[in-house]
């Protein structure tokens, strides 16, 4: 049988985006509610982390721990690639202890030789091309709180990142219309823009490049922002700090947006430049159930893809 992988939020399709969001709801729902479930009881998920996160280990860990699973926290210092160990051999190895290995890396080539030498489900937590654990639960809270996805509208304001493009990609897939306001130089890579474009043939979504914010969040049922400066990029602060500045998600452009939009940061923010604290902590915002709607989203997708759903 061959093993799934979820490098990008393309290696899921559009039916299988809505089953991995029913089990989502469905465990959080049980899980509010204080029925637990073991049904990843003896699982072991190995998470491989070559740059820090808060959300991505403490969503995954405490995830696996509710499923009745165990998680191994794996840095750099605790793995033998910074002896040079490759990547290929790391996956081939861990691959007999562990039944499912979730990576957060930088270059997105090394997750794709990864998943190529695992013999267990790989999960992208985050490389520098995509995203797709934390589109799941930003289509999760969007499904949540306007009850679809087909048809909303998806504003994206500022850089055209990892983030962006698995967004662009989720919405082209589920059939909600995606606008991307990017600087000049900044936009999604074309063959991303190209994909969500074939993507929405079928899905009937509608993918929108600009370069004027308030195009974008026209009309608009959501305003996703995020950082203008990831983990990475910090010799370009000083030059995107001067880019970005009218990208700046306020109120004043989340009025023209309507009354009833809803704002998305994937965090962590950097309140007074791509949001301010009026807008993040203000009645627009869905940050804090976006943020918590990692764990949720992680443990649907775990089930799924260790084909426990059946015993739920």
């Amino acid at each position: 049988m061959k093993v799934k992988h979820v490098l990008s939020i393309q290696d899921l399709s559009a039916a299988e985006i809505e089953k991995v969001l029913d089990l989502s709801e469905q465990l959080k729902k049980e899980q509010k509610a204080g029925k637990s479930h073991e049904v990843l009881h003896g699982k072991t998920l190995g998470m491989i982390f070559a740059k820090p996160s808060t959300r991505t280990r403490v969503s995954f860990e405490t995830g696996m721990m509710q499923l009745g699973g165990h998680a191994l926290y794996l840095g750099m210092n605790d793995l033998q690639l910074g002896r040079g160990e490759t990547i290929g051999d790391t996956a081939r190895t861990l691959s007999r202890y562990v039944d499912i290995i979730m990576a957060r890396l930088f270059a997105h080539k090394d997750i794709v030789d990864m998943a190529k030498h695992s013999s267990v489900p790989v999960i992208n937590g985050l490389t520098d091309l995509h995203h797709p654990c934390q589109t799941l639960a930003d289509i999760m809270t969007i499904r949540e709180r306007l009850g679809k996805l087909k048809g909303v509208n998806v504003a994206w304001v500022g850089d055209g990142n990892n983030v962006c493009n698995s967004m662009m990609l989720g919405c082209s897939l589920v059939g909600a219309n995606f606008r991307a306001a990017c600087p000049k130089g900044y936009e999604p890579p074309a063959d991303v823009v190209a994909q969500a474009l074939e993507n929405s043939k079928k899905s009937g979504s509608k993918i929108e490049i600009f370069h004027e914010p308030e195009k974008a969040v026209n009309g608009a049922d959501v305003i996703y922002t995020d950082v203008w400066v990831s983990m990475g990029q910090e010799k370009e602060a000083e030059q995107r700090m001067k880019t970005f500045g009218p990208y700046q998600v306020n109120a004043k452009l989340v009025k023209m947006a309507g009354s009833k939009v809803m704002v998305l940061h994937c965090l962590p923010a950097h309140r007074g430049l791509e949001i301010t604290d009026e807008v993040i902590d203000g009645p627009h915002s869905a940050v804090w159930d976006q943020a918590e709607n990692r764990m949720h989203a992680q443990n649907g997708l775990m089930v799924y893809l260790l084909g426990k759903e059946k015993q739920l």
